[in-house]
């Protein structure tokens, strides 16, 4: 056999073999595509509302001073642990002192003035009580009888003046003590010094706003103040479950309560969220101020439910919602068929959806057929 008639021979061949292999197939068919499916199962459920959030002190004092003057020591630094009562800053007390001294002074003079006056006065009761008991006898006259209750008028007079300098003075007096005093500035709380706004040697003036020394914080309670969105925020209520994570130990996870949700919001690129606050217990000193967290506030929980993928959720079908829950319809396999089922679901997360009605542990249910992907363009032949 020639080269030709051999290569003719191997053609008619591969030819019969694709006549055989496509009359196979129109014969019995296409063999349909396998549906994909997923087992009802049991698993431990939790239904939350994300958000981000920042640590802060639960308990904080900004420290002030309440009189003008230069910063003449700082007895802490940033990090240092204070005392309730114990001294951290003091302001040059000079001034403050030299007019407490000429208080005194001033009062001083006044209290002599006063003893005078109060001497005098009890002179000139004493020349009217005789003058009284000479009229009746004739010994002295009306004038000067009259001249004596006047004297002891005007003496008692200048003694009731001197008094009220006195008690003016004695005011004076109190309110520079209490400035003096405030030249000494004590720890208002136990707790961290958090941060420092003043330095040694810094002329302090308090004549409109107290200027603010530094922050002492109690960082063994920190509120975490997360932002929840306005759809979310009506589900979030006081005493609600929450857990965050921080940035730099994503594997442990803090709980805490939800203390307080702020009734005003804050806008952020049009954004409406409002402000959750929740507090934690920080006794080993991880968390930090100014810290980002995510937030986790637990809406539902259930353990050990019968779940399904969530994308195996078909049509709602709110005419057949019933106590258990929400009606959606799935396709659920029976004997390779895709059969339509009414089921009531609970929690809903992103990956798994709770069966309470409508199918039992072990059942399968369709999942939607995964979109092809285009072929790729063939170049040439």
């Amino acid at each position: 056999m020639n080269l030709r008639n051999r290569g003719l021979w191997l053609a008619a061949i591969i030819l019969a073999m694709l006549l055989a292999a496509w009359g196979y197939r129109a014969l019995h068919g296409a063999g349909a595509p396998e549906l994909s499916r997923a087992r009802v199962e049991r698993a431990d459920l939790e239904e939350t509302i994300t958000a981000q959030g920042k640590l802060e002190p639960k308990e904080y004092v900004d420290v002030g001073a309440q009189v003008s003057g230069q910063l003449s020591h700082l007895h802490v630094e940033i990090g240092d642990t204070v005392t309730r009562g114990q001294l951290i800053a003091e302001i040059d007390p000079r001034i403050y002192a030299s007019r407490v001294e000429a208080d005194r002074a001033r009062l001083a003079s006044l209290a002599a003035q006063l003893a005078e006056q109060e001497a005098q006065a009890v002179y000139a009761r004493q020349v009217l009580e005789r003058n009284r008991q000479l009229i009746g006898a004739h010994a002295v006259s009306r004038e000067a009888l009259e001249q004596s209750e006047s004297v002891l008028r005007e003496a008692q007079a200048r003694a009731g003046s001197l008094r009220a300098q006195s008690n003016e003075a004695r005011s004076t007096l109190s309110g520079d003590e209490t400035n003096l005093s405030y030249t000494r500035i004590y720890a208002p709380m136990d707790g961290t010094v958090a941060s420092q706004t003043a330095r040694e040697g810094q002329t302090l003036n308090a004549n409109q706003i107290a200027p603010v020394i530094l922050q002492i914080a109690n960082l063994r309670t920190m509120t975490v103040r997360a932002q929840v969105a306005e759809a979310d925020v009506p589900r979030v209520k006081p005493g609600m479950a929450v857990s965050f994570t921080i940035l730099g130990s994503l594997e442990r996870r803090w709980e805490a309560v939800v203390r307080q949700i702020l009734p005003s919001p804050e806008v952020i690129n049009d954004v409406v969220l409002y402000n959750v606050l929740a507090d934690v217990d920080n006794s080993d000193g991880e968390l930090m101020n100014g810290m980002s967290t995510q937030m986790y506030f637990l809406v539902a929980r259930a353990e050990q439910a019968l779940v399904i993928p969530t994308v195996a959720l078909g049509r709602r079908r709110p005419e057949q919602d019933g106590e258990q829950g929400q009606a959606y319809e799935v396709r659920r396999y029976i004997e390779g068929r895709a059969v339509p089922t009414v089921v009531q679901v609970g929690i809903v997360t992103r990956t798994q959806a709770e069966i309470r009605a409508g199918l039992a542990q072990g059942d399968e249910v369709v999942l939607p057929a995964a979109k092809a992907k285009p072929a790729a363009p063939r170049w040439g032949l």
